[in-house]
């Protein structure tokens, strides 16, 4: 059973070694995410399942130990997904996990066993909602710890340029995050969330599915659009 979530954005930007200079100008939203850490190893899980997007080469499942890098940022940085495992020669970690696994290492979690799952960021809702049920069903006490950044399209510099649907798409996405509304996640529109390129729509998606019957409650810890994306920080308990 889902006892708590905590949903973060993915940025690489969020680790200050790829920020380089521009570290400062994220530190409240690493602030707000080590917050929403803590709130789920006060939930004393005994699992922690961290969901990402991914593209389609990177779903599946991560297992402990598994080893992300952001050398294709240009930096020298390894991170480890929990505890070492032995894990060594699987797959690499995707982006989304791989900073999901450095604000475990800031953290210094160590409450759960970690393992990871890397969703496709165009599995369709349905396939989302069912992913997280059965998440929810692995453990007595199960946490998640979903990454996703919302719409790319906030600013003119933005990634995805402009678009004038961004704002109202990431203030509902906001609302429910912070509502834990199970019901509106689950409805967001797939089609819409590509087009602004939020890659949050189905780890958020996976999320609603797990907390089906939680009855968890929400709170929204940071909301704000840096670079034109949309970056949400929430907890749910």
């Amino acid at each position: 059973m889902l006892v708590a979530a905590a949903v973060c954005p993915c940025p690489p930007l969020l680790v200050p070694v790829v920020a380089a200079g521009a570290a400062p100008e994220l530190d409240a939203a690493r602030a707000a995410c080590a917050d929403a850490l803590g709130v789920l190893a006060a939930a004393r899980p005994d699992r922690l399942v961290v969901v990402g997007p991914t593209e389609e080469a990177g779903h599946g499942p991560y297992p402990e130990g598994a080893r992300g890098s952001f050398r294709g940022f240009g930096v020298d940085a390894d991170v480890r997904l929990g505890q070492d495992r032995g894990a060594t020669g699987e797959r690499g970690l995707p982006v989304s996990l791989a900073v999901a696994a450095y604000l475990l290492e800031r953290t210094g979690w160590a409450d759960a066993p970690v393992e990871g799952l890397g969703v496709d960021a165009s599995l369709a809702p349905e396939r989302c909602l069912a992913a997280g049920r059965d998440i929810a069903a692995r453990a007595g006490r199960v946490a998640l710890l979903v990454m996703g950044d919302a719409s790319a399209c906030r600013s003119l510099k933005a990634p995805g340029y402009l678009d004038e649907r961004a704002e109202p798409f990431d203030a509902e996405a906001a609302r429910a995050l912070g509502a834990a509304d199970v019901a509106a996640l689950a409805a967001l529109d797939p089609a819409l969330a590509a087009e602004l390129k939020a890659s949050g729509r189905a780890p958020w998606q996976v999320l609603a599915g797990a907390a089906e019957d939680a009855d968890l409650a929400g709170a929204l810890l940071y909301d704000e659009a840096p670079y034109g994306v949309g970056y949400l920080v929430s907890t749910w308990t």
